[in-house]
């Protein structure tokens, strides 16, 4: 028998799987013993089993971690199906086409062949989510905060008890969106200038029958950097300011008195230049104490002069560090966002520095649009359809849900384009892999094969039929980053001996 494995969550073939098959038709066979009559894929992902005995079968995938022809481990991607196979074979007829030359077609044999059965096994490979939690490291790469790092997500934080310190207004804690990684950042300058701070912390991790039990670790935060090394270089940067500002004095030049005070950074992460759907972010180095908003002003050119507008600045969810502002952005405007200084204060208690940039909205001319109409099967009509508008790199770059049977994508800019839908069973927004031990299967992904042009001032209707091709045929070749190895050419002997000679 034969077939293709390809990634559940992109549709790319995987190579260098192991394929096999079971004979026990039971839910729990592939986790308790060695799969039988394996093989690889090769480069597209494609498999072929020989040697199948007559009977029923049920045939798996696996990235086999521990050689053990078994699924034990959360970290080996995996395929499973539910469908029973029978091998068969039949005599059947295939057309051989016989060159003349390189550009003439000699003639069209048909040569009898068996034909072995079922050739169109499709597998969806996908790495489980990882539920076991361990604790995985910690350092203080920076002597201000201590990053804490899980292989697993869990919702509440772990309870840190200070064991040479006080630690119950020591940190701001800042969580990753899936709570597996944190970071403490500390607040007291004694602190921070400590080159180690034992502490207890008690989190909830697996344990060995993989329930989740809370567990107690004592760890020590030693920072890369010393105190004594850091004061040491802070005193060589403030003799050489001091001898700066000497000779500036001495020559005649303005010069200062003062040491300059640290700043926060504030890093744009908007490009100067932005879609009228966007909205413009700004990330903090360090966590904010105090935000000023009154000191936040948008101003839109009308003219040659600027008035200001009304804008609204929140914190982006899930992202402490990082700040959104929300406005009414026209096409074809220029902006400028004037942020006074001491606007924000962070943790430490440094201002941060005047802030003028230029924002330009580009015009509608510039950007086509797109509207979708897809036709899906009786069977997802009550699942939730994740439609995403793909680069070339298959990067989405626009995602919205399906409703009835069409959606629409404004804004944007001209080039090729490709469709990605997830159909999402459980309705949380997101692909979610899939459970061999709930057999619960990966949600579905499914690919338009053809390109969509988007032309500037276009609009663009696309129909979409999402069963019209089966799953490993659906993927663009152009956005495909699996490649097929390059068939090797066969070298004719007898011609290169022949050739050897007449050359001698």
């Amino acid at each position: 028998m034969a077939g293709t494995v390809i990634a559940a969550e992109n549709l790319e073939p995987v190579k260098g799987i192991l394929v096999g098959l079971h004979s026990n038709l039971s839910d729990t066979i592939f986790a308790k013993k060695p799969l039988r009559r394996v093989a690889r894929t090769d480069s597209r992902g494609h498999f072929t089993i020989k040697g199948v005995a007559p009977g029923s079968y049920r045939v798996y995938s696996l990235n086999d971690m521990d050689g053990d022809y078994t699924y034990s481990q959360r970290s080996e991607m995996l395929a499973f199906s539910h469908r029973v196979v029978v091998p068969s074979c039949k005599p059947d007829i295939r057309q051989d086409t016989v060159w003349r030359d390189t550009l003439h077609i000699d003639s069209i044999a048909r040569v009898p062949y068996i034909h072995f059965l079922p050739d169109d096994v499709v597998l969806r490979a996908f790495l489980p989510e990882q539920t076991d939690r361990h604790l995985l490291k910690t350092e203080r790469t920076d002597h201000r905060k201590i990053g804490v790092y899980f292989t697993g997500m869990h919702d509440s934080l772990p309870v840190v008890k200070g064991l040479n310190f006080d630690a119950s207004k020591a940190f701001f804690v800042e969580a990753s969106p899936r709570k597996d990684t944190l970071t403490y950042w500390l607040k007291d300058s004694t602190l921070i200038n400590r080159d180690s701070l034992e502490m207890a912390l008690s989190y909830y991790a697996t344990d060995t029958t993989g329930v989740l039990v809370l567990k107690t670790d004592t760890l020590t935060a030693i920072p890369k950097m010393s105190f004594e090394r850091r004061e040491k270089m802070r005193l060589k940067e403030l003799e050489k300011w001091e001898k700066q500002q000497e000779k500036r004095k001495k020559k005649g030049e303005p010069y200062d008195s003062i040491y300059p005070v640290e700043n926060v950074k504030v890093k744009m992460l908007s490009k100067q230049t932005m879609d009228p759907d966007r909205n413009v972010v700004l990330e903090m180095e360090t966590p904010l104490a105090f935000c000023d908003t009154a000191a936040i002003h948008l101003k839109v050119k009308v003219d040659s002069l600027f008035d200001s507008i009304p804008c609204l600045w929140q914190q982006v969810p899930l992202f402490p560090r990082r700040y959104m502002l929300l406005a009414e952005w026209r096409p074809d405007n220029t902006y400028s966002l004037e942020i006074d200084s001491a606007a924000f204060i962070d943790i430490y208690g440094h201002p941060s520095n005047p802030i003028k940039q230029a924002i330009r909205v580009r015009s509608l001319d510039e950007y086509g649009s797109l509207t979708v109409n897809i036709s899906k099967p009786d069977s997802i009509a009550d699942s939730t359809v994740i439609v995403q508008l793909l680069t070339g790199a298959d990067k989405p770059i626009k995602e919205a849900r399906l409703n009835g049977g069409s959606t629409d994508f404004f804004f944007i800019m001209p080039g090729k384009y490709y469709l990605r839908a997830i159909i999402d069973t459980n309705g949380n927004g997101k692909w979610d892999a899939g459970d061999y031990h709930t057999n619960t299967d990966p949600e579905m992904v499914v690919y338009d094969p053809r390109e969509i042009i988007i032309k500037a001032k276009w609009d663009t209707t696309h129909h979409w039929n999402i069963t019209e091709r089966p799953l490993n045929r659906q993927k663009p070749g152009a956005i495909t980053k699996q490649k097929a190895d390059k068939e090797k050419k066969r070298v004719n002997k007898n011609a290169q001996r022949r050739e050897e000679m007449n050359n001698r």
